[in-house]
């Protein structure tokens, strides 16, 4: 699942927007303040989108540069109320990917949302997964919580990418039994509860509901 950070402080619009984009599919985070959002900056976030005007003293302008510092690659999408030509090539010179003018149709800037993601990130091999404040490096199999590194054996990692693989898929305990330790795996199916007790324990944040009866589901 995708992360959006959305900084808008017209709260009517910022509930639309982030329903709309929820409904795509993505996980919405919201600042009404441009500093609440700088404060933010250094986290996983996939796409950005800014509105340029803020109630505070800071701009979209001063998040997109501070956002720059810390990741060059993530998309950022531009949004105000104001439409002339100098917005528009400021943000380009900053480095936006993108520019609305309100009002804007909620439809609209999803669809914009979904080309950029297609564009940077789904027509490419993403060796990054990120899970709220978690990211998985699959080529190093390593996961980092603020730049903290967790200590995963084989198995726990190979059932957290299981699990973040199929999002609010529910597994029973010998479908993970044969995707973790392969078919030929006769052991008891408690070996499951173990190592699902283990990740919980060193990934706190990590939603993993038991379903009664049946097996696991992640979830957000």
């Amino acid at each position: 699942m995708y992360k959006i950070c959305f900084v808008e402080d017209e709260l009517d619009l910022q509930s639309v927007v982030k329903l709309y984009l929820e409904k795509a599919g993505y996980e919405v985070i919201c600042f009404e303040n441009g500093s609440d959002a700088i404060n933010y900056i250094g986290n996983p976030v996939d796409v950005w989108i800014l509105d340029i005007m803020l109630k505070d003293d800071v701009t979209g302008y001063d998040i997109i540069k501070e956002v720059r510092e810390k990741d060059p690659l993530v998309p950022v999408l531009f949004t105000s109320a104001r439409d002339q030509d100098l917005d528009r090539i400021l943000g380009l010179e900053l480095g936006s990917d993108d520019y609305i003018t309100k009002p804007y149709s909620s439809k609209e800037l999803v669809l914009r949302i979904n080309n950029i993601v297609k564009r940077v990130y789904q027509n490419k091999k993403r060796n990054i997964l990120t899970y709220l404040d978690y990211v998985v490096d699959l080529e190093k199999r390593m996961v980092t919580l603020n730049g903290k590194d967790i200590k995963l054996t084989t198995l726990e990692f190979d059932l957290l990418l299981l699990l973040l693989n199929n999002m609010n898929k529910c597994f029973t305990r010998d479908e993970i039994l044969s995707s973790i330790w392969g078919a030929d795996y006769f052991g008891n199916d408690r070996a499951v509860d173990d190592l699902v007790r283990r990740l919980r324990r060193k990934m706190p944040l990590l939603n993993v509901g038991t379903v009664y009866g049946y097996g696991y589901r992640l979830s957000l």
